[in-house]
């Protein structure tokens, strides 16, 4: 008999967050729209030392998780960050940190 585990919608959507963020290039181009108003791809490109295709990917990857939005002004795309899953994220991440009780000695 085959063990089936279900996480629950708000376990998920914590990990689909935390996954976007895994990486320092994500959180310093988050850091970047943060203080921004918006922004087109290559002011995302010159804070970054790395490869314009690797910041495509990286962005791809925040948009997939909803952390930002992107707006195809041609021949350009604007950046910014997605208000309303900005703040699920940090309710949702907020809440699992809080809500954890560690124990003095779990592992001592």
């Amino acid at each position: 008999m085959e063990k089936v585990k279900e996480y629950t919608a708000e376990q998920e959507q914590i990990a689909r967050f935390a996954k976007a963020m895994g990486h320092p290039a994500r959180i310093a181009i988050l850091d970047f729209l943060a203080s921004q108003d918006s922004c087109f791809f290559g002011d995302i490109h010159d804070e970054l030392p790395i490869a314009k295709a690797t910041v495509s990917q990286h962005l791809k990857e925040l948009k997939d998780a909803g952390l930002i939005q992107g707006e195809i002004e041609a021949p350009k795309v604007r950046y910014c960050i997605d208000k309303e899953n900005w703040a699920k994220a940090q309710k949702l991440l907020g809440d699992f940190f809080n809500k954890k009780d560690i124990k003095k000695n779990c592992c001592g």
